[in-house]
């Protein structure tokens, strides 16, 4: 008989937990509550992006639907209309869009990419798909034309060859013009690739083709030859027509520009070099850099636009980026703040033969996207209502706030409105096509409004003037000194806490009145770790000098006293009390919004640099915030600015740690100036696509501030939360507690006791007192929450905003002072016999508590292989869950309490560290982070959300008029001088020109064909179009019934005279008469 082993059973049971129902342990007869939300109710699926488009490459503009594409390096296209109505779409290979070709006015887009590859994409639906593809073999594609009302594409290629393609169809034409028919004898070597083609304005019939070396030709479509060639001695970057079609004007890599006449050969009627030198002797001017691109606009009633970008002399080094717009005689040279990738002038009409009317300038630079009004004086730039600044400087941090209080963000506009320059353009938003959606107008989440609300620097709390010992000392590698690595926000009180890089921590009030702060209140901090010190009476132990185990408040040695500015400039002999920041010392005037309140800092320990925060969390009702690092953790009252508790990790556990913990080798005090603080952020920025074990790889990183020798020995302050609970095992009263999660998986509990609102509350204590060990997980605690007993979430109690800067001393101070906190949790109305339930969850499993019995009672593991980075507990419309993203790209979601898996979808796999940096969960399904260094991916996991999506969207497309074509005059007219059209279907039709070579190019059918006129069917732009056409069409057949009417009333009455006329004749005649 086999014998029965135990351990395979538990470790079958361990194995399959993370995909099987929840291990439930304990009695269960207490504990069963309905849960009303199931798997049916989630969804994955993208939203909206945000941001500028990372790594932008080309650019097109709509005149007619008022609607800007912006293609990427990365294959992305991102499409903006009026604010609020953006759209992202992707192409499957990832290759570089080189151009973009609207069809305009047709809802169409036509994107060619580095691949060789041309797309057409439809955007009459909401979330643009591609129609067709074409995908070239044999030669690679430098330049696209697609004349404005026309059907047929030009593809110039390196080859120098130029192809046609039918859009409607998307076939190639039989009719190529290739290179050596072009330039014939006019050149012996090839004239290079294609770096431009345009149709004369005037003349539909007559094609320009500019060839980078040099050579331009003006192609006859109809007879297939060339009629004139331009030659040049400097390669050709662009060209331009004026609208008359009798000029052009060309731009070359030695900053100059020739103008020339269509017939004139030979040489150019003029050449300019709008930055170079011109020397007195009449020689030729200096060189220049290249003109990457010009543009020639006319006006009806004044001189014409020349627009031009580069060109700058060889001599302005180190001067920024420049766009020159001449006009008439007057040349302006506006300063980019980064490298030009395109521009495009905005015109009144989308003909080329008219009088173009240009009225601004749309500037795509590598990290920002300015448009510029030509009709106001001095060109100023209009403000941009897109949140496309996001990566002013490189993000760190995200958070993510749904549901925020009604009176929150006009209270954020009305502060963030002052922030604003003057001297912006008085003219609306040029780019205004496209409607918006239901959803956007009532969407109140805090990070990502149509505009982005306020901007707050916290680097003006210190001093920015580094000795130059420091900036010898600082390596190149590390991150910025003042970067922030963790955000706490109250939306309710509107209090935010910072913590930076740098071991620091800011607290911020939020107020509507201007203040000058004469001195920032500062409290220094000592936190240290040495074991081996733990019974020393010089103190240091534990990461407090003499912390008792009750700590009395204010008194502590380690906080510098009085909350003024203490001497931060004095270096003790044994290297302490020295901050890695200086906090300035000079008046600090703060405007309307967030306003400093509090500084603290870590210092220097015995020639020991501070660890970094790991941890942060504040309570505006208990007027407490609370850090932790490895060192252990602080408790700051920010109402008396004091240290309340400094405590280390293992004197949370008193007597009762679980852990064998090695005392440190005791070694010799050093010196600071031997030593550094890393100020590398907790996540690095990429992490390398190959790692096997990124399990421990990552893991490992997250702590990377923390020195090699004390990896095992420290535990570090991961995670924090405020609640009203059982303190110990058995209580029948809530109180203020403190959970305090660490990286060894534990959760140990502190119980506060406040004094009284009001004047007491300034001048009692705070007494916090430990009282033990909760719950122990495997892996590092990373997300704690309170249930009361029916399942509901207890959020931590709020105060709510009040003004902080009342400058009256009568009754509205008064009440200030005695305001209540609002608490949400339910100690009012809570019967002693009901239970609570404490969530936890850590990097790999999650466990739900029942309180105050602290009995298991649901425990699941989430994760055997990966870890979690990031869990929250949300509030779904069908009820309370947990969110949870795993560092293998997983999305996961467990129902509370009861632990059930309701969602798992591999959704990206982690190839950048940035993600897991910044992916953040909140309520109603919404999640979000990072895609790459300026822009904002949203998500949503609802159901509900993901169905509603499509009326969501905005609309890209809207029904509009084309615009009259130019009236030709009477003159024009007869004598023939006006626009000359073209058959371009007989010219290149199949019948005319034969069919192209199958090998050169690939028809894919794209997959939003049919998809897409369905969804462009099912659109309310659909709806629109057909309603109205449906109108039409019955207006003209009621007109024509109308008349029908009217004609046969009118044959009635004919027909009734004729008849009275006959009788009347035959009235007295006899029969035989007739």
């Amino acid at each position: 008989m086999k014998k029965f082993n135990i351990r395979k059973v538990l470790d079958g049971l361990k194995e399959a937990s993370s995909s099987a129902p929840s291990v439930q342990v304990g009695p269960q007869e207490n504990h069963l509550i309905q849960e009303s939300i199931q798997s049916e109710h989630f969804q994955l699926c993208k939203t909206v992006r945000h941001g500028f488009p990372y790594q932008p490459s080309s650019m097109a503009f709509d005149p007619v639907q008022k609607i800007l594409a912006i293609g990427t390096q990365s294959g992305a296209l991102r499409l903006f209309g009026r604010p609020g109505v953006e759209c992202y779409c992707q192409h499957e290979s990832g290759a570089a869009v080189i151009q973009l070709q609207f069809l305009i006015n047709e809802g169409a887009l036509v994107s060619a990419l580095a691949d060789d590859s041309v797309h057409l994409w439809n955007l009459r639906q909401k979330r643009p798909a591609i129609l067709h593809s074409l995908k070239f073999s044999k030669e690679r594609i430098t330049y696209c034309h697609l004349p404005f009302q026309s059907k047929w594409l030009y593809i110039g290629t390196e080859r120098g060859n130029i192809h046609i393609v039918n859009v409607e169809s998307f076939t190639l034409s039989g009719y190529v013009i290739m290179w050596n028919k072009a330039i014939e004898l006019s050149s012996k070597a090839h004239p290079g690739p294609v770096v431009h083609i345009s149709d004369n304005p005037m003349d539909e019939g007559k094609l320009v083709i500019g060839f980078e070396s040099g050579i331009v030709v003006m192609w006859d479509l109809k007879s297939k030859k060339a009629d004139y060639r331009y030659t040049y001695d400097e390669a050709i970057h662009s060209v331009a027509w004026h609208h008359e079609g009798k000029q052009f004007i060309c731009s070359h890599s030695d900053g100059t520009l020739t103008i020339w006449n269509i017939r004139g050969q030979g040489k150019p009627i003029q050449t300019i070099t709008p930055h170079g030198k011109q020397p007195k002797d009449g020689k030729k001017p200096e060189p220049c850099k290249p003109i990457l691109k010009v543009e020639y606009k006319t006006t009806r009633n004044g001189e014409p636009f020349m627009i031009l970008s580069g060109g700058l002399s060889y001599d302005t080094v180190g001067r920024r980026p420049c766009l020159t717009v001449m006009h008439g005689k007057s040349t302006a040279v506006l300063e980019m703040d980064y490298p030009i990738v395109d521009f495009l002038t905005l015109c009144e009409t989308p003909y080329p033969n008219d009088f173009q009317e240009p009225y601004a300038v749309v500037v795509l630079l590598e990290k920002d996207l300015v448009v510029i009004d030509l009709a106001q004086n001095g060109y100023p730039i209009f403000e941009n209502p897109y949140p496309l600044t996001i990566h002013e400087s490189p993000v760190t941090c995200c958070e993510y706030f749904a549901d925020c209080p009604v009176d929150l963000i006009p209270a954020l506009y009305s502060v963030g409105s002052r922030q604003k320059r003057q001297g912006y353009s008085k003219k609306e938003w040029p780019i205004s096509g496209g409607n918006w959606g239901q959803g956007t107008q009532n969407d109140t989440d805090f990070i990502i409004m149509l505009q982005v609300l306020y901007k707050l620097k916290t680097a003006k709390v210190f001093d920015r003037n580094r000795s130059k010992e420091d900036k010898g000392s600082t390596d190149m590698s590390d991150e910025d000194p003042f970067a922030i690595q963790i955000m706490a926000w109250c939306p309710e009180s509107r209090m935010l806490c910072v913590a930076g890089v740098s071991a620091n921590v800011i607290i911020y009030r939020f107020s509507k009145l201007e203040v000058t702060t004469e001195v920032v209140q500062l409290l220094e901090v000592r936190m240290q770790y040495e074991l081996n010190d733990i019974e020393s009476p010089d103190g240091g132990g534990g990461g407090g000098d003499t912390t008792p185990a009750i700590p009395t408040p204010g008194a502590s040695p380690q906080t510098s006293g009085p909350p003024s500015h203490p001497s931060t400039g004095s270096n003790n002999s044994d290297g302490g009390n020295m901050p890695c920041l200086k906090v300035r010392s000079t008046p600090l005037k703060q405007s309307p919004g967030y306003q400093v309140d509090l500084v603290v800092q870590l210092v220097w320990v015995s020639g020991e640099p501070p660890q970094q925060i790991t941890s942060m969390v504040l309570n505006s009702s208990y007027g407490l915030v609370v850090f932790g690092n490895s060192n252990g953790l602080a408790v700051v009252d920010y109402i008396q600015k004091t240290v309340v508790l400094n405590l280390g990790t293992v004197e949370l556990y008193g007597s009762n740690d679980p852990y064998q913990r090695q005392p440190r080798s005791p070694r010799k005090t050093r010196q600071p100036s031997g030593a550094k603080m890393s100020r590398k952020l907790s996540l690095p920025t990429e992490l390398k696509p190959d790692l096997d074990h990124r399990d421990n790889s990552f893991s490992r990183s997250r702590s990377s501030s923390v020195t090699s020798i004390d990896k095992e020995a420290r535990e570090a302050i991961s995670s924090f939360h405020f609640c009203e609970t059982f303190a110990r095992k058995g209580d029948s009263t809530l109180t203020h507690c403190l959970h305090v999660g660490t990286t060894l998986g534990t959760v140990l509990a502190l119980s506060l006791t406040l004094p009284p609102a009001g004047e007491q509350r300034q001048l009692q204590p705070v007494i916090i007192s430990p009282t033990g060990m909760l719950v122990r997980l495997k892996g590092s605690i990373s997300r704690m929450a309170v249930l009361d007993s029916t399942g509901s979430l207890l959020p931590p109690a709020y105060e709510p905003w009040y003004e902080p800067n009342i400058t009256t001393d009568g009754e509205e101070r008064e009440k200030v002072r005695k305001r209540r906190p609002v608490s949400v949790s339910p100690s009012t109305s809570q019967d002693l016999n009901e239970n609570q339930y404490a969530v936890v969850c850590s990097e790999k499993q999650a466990k739900v508590i029942a309180l105050p019995s602290q009995t298991c009672i649901y425990k699941h593991s989430i994760t055997e292989t990966s870890f979690i980075l990031r869990a929250d507990v949300v509030q779904m419309s069908q009820g309370l869950c947990m969110a949870c993203f795993c560092a293998n790209g997983h999305i996961m979601t467990l129902s509370l309490p009861g632990l059930r898996p309701l969602m798992d979808v591999n959704y990206l796999p982690l190839t950048d560290m940035r993600i897991a940096r910044t992916f953040c969960f909140t309520n109603l399904g919404q999640a979000m982070y990072l895609c790459s260094p300026t822009e904002i991916q949203r998500i949503t996991y609802s159901q509900d959300t993901c169905e509603n999506l499509q009326e969501m969207l905005g609309e890209l497309f809207t029904p509009v008029e084309t615009p009259e074509a130019p009236n030709r005059g009477f003159f024009k007219g007869l004598f023939g001088g006006g626009a000359q059209s073209l058959d371009r279907e007989e010219l290149f039709g199949e019948l005319s020109s034969g069919k192209a070579s199958r090998s050169l190019a690939q028809h894919i059918p794209g997959p939003g064909g049919l998809e897409g006129m369905k969804g462009a069917a099912s659109g309310v732009v659909g709806d629109l179009a057909r309603a109205r056409i449906a109108l039409d069409e019955r207006g003209q057949k009621l007109g024509e019934l109308e008349d029908r009417t009217a004609g046969m009333m009118a044959s009635a009455d004919s027909f009734s005279k004729h008849a009275h006329e006959m009788m009347l004749k035959c009235k007295d005649k006899k029969w035989y008469q007739f």
